[in-house]
């Protein structure tokens, strides 16, 4: 083989491989895209579940004080639930003027993908009196 010829093997393994690493920028390209969509997407989704939690934790303590008061628990539950940007799910008003409330948000997801509701359940009412269980003597 003269020198020529070795000359032209190596060009031509060189042109074999010409693009390759276009190729390989685009499939990490491709990667660090999904990654960046990926944690949108939980950022909204964990962003979604603060704001049930803050809605729900606020309408138990209206509905808790609404009932305390003498007033109807649940329908002052979903105002509050609506001013702070939920939806009220359920409300149930428990024994001893406690009231569980579970309040449901959208999440903000991309367009054509799956999206669910956030959801959150506080309860708010008086402390139960505590167990003092049986005298010693």
């Amino acid at each position: 083989m003269t020198a020529a010829t070795s000359g032209q093997a190596a060009s031509g393994n060189r042109d074999a491989e010409r693009g390759a690493g276009t190729v390989l920028l685009l499939g990490v390209a491709a990667v660090v895209l999904l990654a960046g969509l990926a944690l949108a997407a939980l950022g909204a989704a964990q962003q979604a579940r603060g704001t049930a939690q803050a809605a729900a934790d606020l309408g138990a303590l209206a509905a808790a004080t609404a009932l305390r008061d003498g007033f109807e628990p649940c329908p002052t539950a979903r105002d509050a639930v609506e001013r702070n940007g939920g939806t009220l799910a359920g409300c149930v008003v428990e024994g001893a003027g406690v009231v569980d409330v579970t309040v449901a948000r959208p999440t903000a997801g991309l367009p054509g993908w799956a999206t669910r509701d956030a959801t959150a359940t506080a309860r708010a009412g008086p402390r139960p009196e505590p167990d003092r269980g049986t005298p010693v003597s």
